[in-house]
């Protein structure tokens, strides 16, 4: 088996509530939407993602209108209540399905992470085909990032019963059809040394991440 782009459709993942960006604020907001350098973050996650994959969507709830300026087609969860990020997944797998026909897997990852290695789908696709596993998911520093992995679209019918049976934890879902972990090694941003999923989830960690990008 192999997977070249066009046989993998990369989602941003968008669908959250953001509370720990906004909690000092009355209205909340979309931190992918935050300037760093210049471009809305998610931007930054859409350029190095896009480079990876063939068709790209935006997992995002509410009014999509929000996003235009971005160009990208816009997916909300099938799953309503805000259920945590596999109801993030399964709106990207469902669109996959819908629109891009040729791809049997996405790719996924959160929008507040701007430095995501170049080679992440390589890596992924690479460890799925290696090791006959159906899921990869990326690591770093020992750490598993469950947001941001390789999903087959074929599960899609699986990930909606599990979600509607109640299960929220990604690991708990992942677990069941074979997963494979990918560590990634630490990146140098600016002269310091960082982890390649960084992520800008509060007002410090924004901050720091448009000083990395000085």
């Amino acid at each position: 088996m192999t997977l070249g782009r066009d046989k993998i459709t990369g989602v941003l993942l968008a669908g959250g509530q953001s509370r720990r960006m906004f909690a000092a604020s009355e209205g909340g907001g979309d931190k992918g939407l935050l300037e760093l350098h210049g471009r809305p973050m998610i931007a930054h996650v859409r350029e190095r993602l896009g480079a990876q994959v063939g068709a790209i969507v935006l997992n995002a709830n509410g009014d999509p209108a929000r996003f235009a300026l971005l160009g990208l087609p816009v997916a909300s969860d099938t799953i309503e209540g805000f259920v945590g990020p596999l109801a993030g997944v399964l709106a990207g797998l469902r669109w996959s399905a819908a629109n891009a026909p040729l791809a049997t897997h996405i790719a996924t990852v959160s929008t507040d992470a701007p430095f995501i290695p170049g080679d992440l789908v390589a890596q992924l696709t690479e460890a799925v085909v290696r090791d006959g596993k159906a899921i990869a998911l990326a690591a770093s520093g020992g750490e598993v990032h469950p947001v941001i992995g390789l999903w087959p679209v074929a599960l899609a019918d699986d990930l909606e019963a599990a979600l509607k049976d109640g299960v929220r934890k990604v690991l708990r879902w992942t677990d069941r059809h074979g997963t494979v972990v990918v560590e990634f090694p630490f990146i140098e941003v600016n002269g310091r040394r960082i982890d390649p999923f960084f992520n800008a989830n509060t007002p410090e960690e924004l901050a720091e991440a448009r000083a990395l990008l000085g």
